[in-house]
């Protein structure tokens, strides 16, 4: 890939990379948000996308056109000749081609998969932040948290800034010290607490009181305080505290616990697939109590810990409605009433797709109920797309 991108207009301007189990997309949403509250021009790289390939390049906060797309796909094409690159490639080099072009203030990575070998880590990034390490994709990035925690520290640089959050493995921090990385660790050079009122976050410049986030759950709040380290850390580009409380009020990201308008009743979308992002999921129900039931959709992945994200959220869910996802990595509605049934739970109900199960829960639930989807991208995804197409949105409402 490096001959390829070297053959592209080069960024030239500060680099924020993000990488983590769990959080970094709205981690990198949060730092989106900052600054451009702040006036400058960012561009925002995330993934997966739930509807659209445009959700994964933002420019000034704002998703990027078809035709826009469509050209700097066509220049990558050419540029990259006979060299082969997969879709991930292809597109992170699309991404950073129109960062480029755009003379971005300021670039906001959000890392793929693990981080050491992954394709956004070819560019050296002025702060690098890990926000957690779960054990997601065993397969690809080793056994245990330590392993996967080396992989994800493989975005940090020698003698900048890498911020490591608050849930971490050891390694994290072993592996900044190791190559001279400046490590700003949670817990110990920054932390948060919840003053009642809002987030109350200590760093390198003092104490602050700040909003909550706009994106719902306490532990969104880890997440801030990693992106506000992260904008201490990075002098290049002066903010206000003003700056910060705007930025925070305003950060918008589909999927994270978003509430749905004008559904009849409360539907509630979150992405979450694996067991620590179930355990976020749990507490923040739980935090946010409704009178009735809690009735679940899901769809997931076959090579997710469906039995270990089934257990976490057992006690949360009251009734539940099991979907098929059409994708080759997609498990059936019975592979997910196996492991549902491993739990000691019955299925209210087997569907062949995220919307027929969505549209069934709707039917059960009463005015003081509310429904919760969760389990993959693609679940969340199929129901913003079903809300496309009913109100004719862009792309057709077709996950792709």
């Amino acid at each position: 890939m490096r001959g390829v991108f070297e053959r592209l207009p080069r960024l030239a301007c500060p680099v924020i990379t993000i990488g983590g189990t769990n959080g970094k997309g709205s981690t990198a949403a949060m730092l989106e948000s900052i600054y451009r509250a702040a006036g400058y021009r960012t561009g925002a790289y995330f993934s997966p996308h739930l509807v659209r390939y445009n959700e994964r390049v933002r420019l000034a906060g704002e998703e990027v056109a078809d035709d826009v797309l469509c050209e700097a796909f066509a220049s990558v094409e050419e540029a990259r000749g006979t060299v082969p690159l997969t879709y991930f490639e292809f597109g992170t080099l699309v991404a950073f081609l129109l960062f480029a072009r755009a003379r971005v203030d300021l670039a906001i990575l959000e890392v793929g998969l693990g981080g050491r070998l992954d394709v956004v880590n070819i560019v050296d990034a002025d702060v690098s932040v890990v926000v957690s390490v779960g054990t997601d994709h065993k397969d690809l990035l080793g056994p245990d948290r330590e392993t996967i925690g080396r992989e994800k520290a493989g975005i940090f640089r020698a003698g900048r800034p890498a911020i490591i959050g608050f849930d971490v493995s050891e390694s994290v921090v072993q592996e900044a010290r190791r190559i001279g990385a400046q490590a700003r660790i949670g817990g110990q050079d920054f932390r948060y607490e919840d003053s009642g009122s809002g987030l109350r976050f200590t760093g390198t410049r003092g104490t602050l009181d700040l909003p909550y986030p706009a994106l719902r759950g306490a532990y969104q709040l880890a997440n801030a305080s990693c992106a506000l380290a992260a904008t201490e850390a990075l002098a290049a580009l002066a903010l206000t505290a003003r700056d910060l409380r705007e930025g925070l009020q305003a950060v918008r990201l589909a999927g994270r616990f978003q509430t749905l308008p004008d559904t009849g009743v409360r539907t509630v979308l979150d992405v979450a697939h694996n067991r620590e992002a179930a355990q976020a999921l749990a507490r923040t129900l739980g935090e946010q109590r409704v009178p009735g039931r809690t009735l679940a959709v899901v769809g997931m992945l076959r090579d997710k810990p469906v039995a270990e994200v089934f257990e976490v959220l057992r006690d949360s869910i009251d009734t539940w409605f099991l979907a098929t996802l059409d994708d080759p990595r997609g498990a059936d509605a019975a592979f997910l009433d196996d492991a549902l049934q491993s739990v000691g739970v019955v299925a209210e109900g087997l569907y062949d797709d995220p919307l027929g199960a969505y549209e069934a829960a709707l039917g059960r639930a009463g005015p003081d109920d509310r429904v919760v989807v969760f389990g993959s991208f693609k679940t969340v995804g199929a129901i913003l797309a079903s809300r496309d197409d009913r109100r004719g949105g862009r792309g057709g409402g077709r996950v792709v």
